[in-house]
């Protein structure tokens, strides 16, 4: 343990992000209470508080390196447990039925399932003596010091039968965890100052996942398969190993063109896209659950790092700051990065509640840009988001940009280790104008060959889209970096 820098400190939400806090906090506080509204210990399934974790999830690159830190042991222990672990340019790639060419870029992928990696995490943090997991109570306001300046704890509310009620804690450092429904901005009103103000991207994307026994050669001898949507095909999927015996198949679909939850709908939704292989796999293999959808309806930031006044002793973090399209697989990578500089705040001492928040507006500033810039590639996106003028512009430069690297990562493994690694946040997107990397997108690859697909694919699911877009309605407003 480093130099403690106070007595107790407070996790409001024991998710990833709350974990992995109480984690780095171990080390500074004497006492660190997580507190969440389920029962999240020693639990493997998707519970209330997190229904995503049905779906297909992703711990890359970056993530793996930070968290290998915090955890010793990290990726041998997911080895052992048979668990799938790989290297992310060795796994299968699709744009627009072209495979990138493979490369070995000595960034590891985990992609287990997201309520195993969950219980690991959490596991080896209610392992430390100074960590209680306070479960079944949900907090309902701050405490506040006399003038107001700084919280000095929180209200809660347990609904376990021995321990119901409402009660107050009383903790040195506050850190919100409790994701895209965080309260926390109304209890800031309450205080006496602003709300941070909240962008969104509404996407309307939804996941639909089952689960299906695996089978020798199911996978091509790699962990996962993952075709990519584009403009021309805004339906994607994810097929990958969770376990020894399991795969899971995650089907997306934005803007309202959904995919369904019937078995027959499923299969049919997987024969649409532009890559046949993931329906061939899995429409004579056995399933093992039903199909399940996730509906994610818009990005959303929220801008705390630009206020001129916060209370010291509360921190926010996670999904209460940044909700991220999770088809560019970043929460959980992003979760690890804001742990690890709240690591380096507290080795200073007491954090500084807005020079923390600055540097969580730093880090969550690449991949928010990234991700509502790459959504607005597809068709009826900036309409539908109300994008207009130098956003507009950039988005529609960049987008034909990485268009070009997707086709030149058909051919040049350079090219594909460049797109992996700023896709596992290791580098920056400026990484992708590097002299190596700008010659194969200016390099138009030659015809490559394309898996074939059962009908055109645009054709199929064009109307759909398009019908589903008019359904939404009105845009939001634009997703600025």
């Amino acid at each position: 343990m480093n130099e403690a820098v106070g007595d107790r400190a407070l996790v409001l939400g024991g998710s990833i992000a709350g974990t992995f806090a109480a984690r780095v906090l171990s080390e500074f506080y004497r006492e660190v209470v997580v507190v969440d509204r389920d029962r999240v210990t020693g639990v493997r399934r998707a519970r209330r508080g997190a229904p995503h974790a049905a779906q297909a999830h992703g711990l890359h690159a970056r993530g793996c390196q930070i968290l290998e830190t915090f955890f010793p042991d990290l990726i041998e222990d997911m080895r052992r447990a048979e668990l799938p672990v790989g290297d992310l340019g060795e796994q299968r790639w699709y744009f627009n039925a072209r495979p990138f060419r493979s490369s070995r870029t000595g960034l590891t992928s985990l992609t287990a399932q997201r309520p195993v990696v969950e219980e690991y995490f959490r596991n080896r943090v209610a392992a430390l003596p100074n960590v209680t997991f306070l479960e079944r109570t949900e907090a309902t306001g701050l405490l506040p010091a006399p003038d107001g300046t700084r919280v000095t704890g929180a209200r809660l509310r347990s609904s376990s039968a021995e321990s119901g009620g409402e009660f107050s804690l009383c903790a040195d450092l506050v850190i919100d965890a409790t994701g895209r429904g965080s309260r926390t901005p109304v209890w800031l009103e309450h205080l006496g100052y602003e709300r941070p103000v909240e962008q969104r991207m509404a996407i309307g994307l939804a996941y639909t996942t089952r689960l299906y026994r695996s089978r020798p050669g199911m996978l091509g001898g790699t962990r996962f398969i993952n075709c990519l949507p584009s403009r021309e095909n805004p339906r994607g999927a994810f097929f990958g190993q969770v376990d020894r015996d399991t795969c899971i198949v995650s089907l997306t679909g934005i803007l309202g063109d959904h995919p369904p939850t019937d078995p027959g709908g499923f299969l049919e939704f997987a024969r649409s896209l532009p890559f046949a292989g993931v329906y061939e796999q899995i429409r004579d293999a056995e399933p093992l659950t039903d199909p399940v959808r996730f509906c994610f309806p818009a990005s959303v930031r929220r801008r705390y790092e630009r206020l001129s006044r916060l209370p010291e002793g509360l921190l926010v973090i996670g999904d209460a700051v940044c909700s991220l399209d999770p088809n560019y697989s970043q929460g959980m990578t992003v979760a690890a990065m804001e742990a690890r500089a709240l690591h380096h705040h507290l080795r200073r001492g007491t954090p500084r509640s807005r020079a923390f928040m600055r540097e969580v507006g730093r880090i969550v500033g690449t991949p928010w840009f990234t991700s509502t810039t790459g959504d607005l590639a597809y068709e009826g996106m900036a309409e539908h988001t109300g994008t207009t003028g130098l956003r507009r512009l950039v988005a529609r430069v960049g987008n034909a940009y990485v268009a070009r690297l997707h086709d030149a990562a058909t051919k040049d493994p350079a090219v594909t280790n460049a797109l992996m690694r700023v896709a596992g946040l290791v580098d920056r997107p400026t990484a992708l104008m590097r002299p190596r990397v700008l010659l194969g997108a200016l390099r138009r690859p030659a015809d490559t060959e394309r898996e074939p697909a059962s009908d055109p694919p645009a054709r199929r699911s064009g109307s759909g889209r398009t019908d589903a877009l008019q359904r939404l309605g009105g845009g939001t407003t634009s997703p600025d970096s």
